[in-house]
């Protein structure tokens, strides 16, 4: 039960805090969504961060004998992942470097709170 409360609380962080903090780059510089549909973006968002919030909470559950110590380092390595990951996608097409901050902004914010409610749902 407690897994199951933990991915979905990760999984709303991981969902809204984007959408807040694209929704207000949006209102200033007049970003929109992908494609034609933003409700069907909004969909196939939901459905990555759903396997995200999976994978953070499951490699969580393997690691946090080793990891529950030092949990901000494991919250590290994923934002410097997805870091890269922004990066990576402002340099290919059609994604530009506001979105790429956006995501940097959102990260930042959403990764420690996603350590902060493993480490205490599902502490070491």
């Amino acid at each position: 039960m407690r897994v199951a409360l933990a991915v979905s609380l990760v999984f709303l962080a991981l969902f809204i805090v984007p959408v807040i903090v694209y929704g207000t780059l949006s209102r200033f510089t007049g970003l929109q969504p992908p494609g034609d549909d933003p409700s069907a973006f909004l969909a196939g968002v939901a459905v990555s961060k759903i396997g995200t919030a999976i994978a953070f909470v499951g490699i969580w559950l393997i690691g946090r004998e080793t990891l529950g110590p030092q949990w901000a380092v494991y919250v590290l390595l994923w934002w410097g992942m997805f870091v890269l990951g922004e990066v990576g996608q402002a340099i290919g097409p059609e994604y530009s470097w506001s979105e790429a901050i956006a995501g940097i902004v959102s990260e930042t914010i959403y990764l420690p709170l996603a350590g902060l409610i493993v480490t205490r749902l599902l502490p070491a």
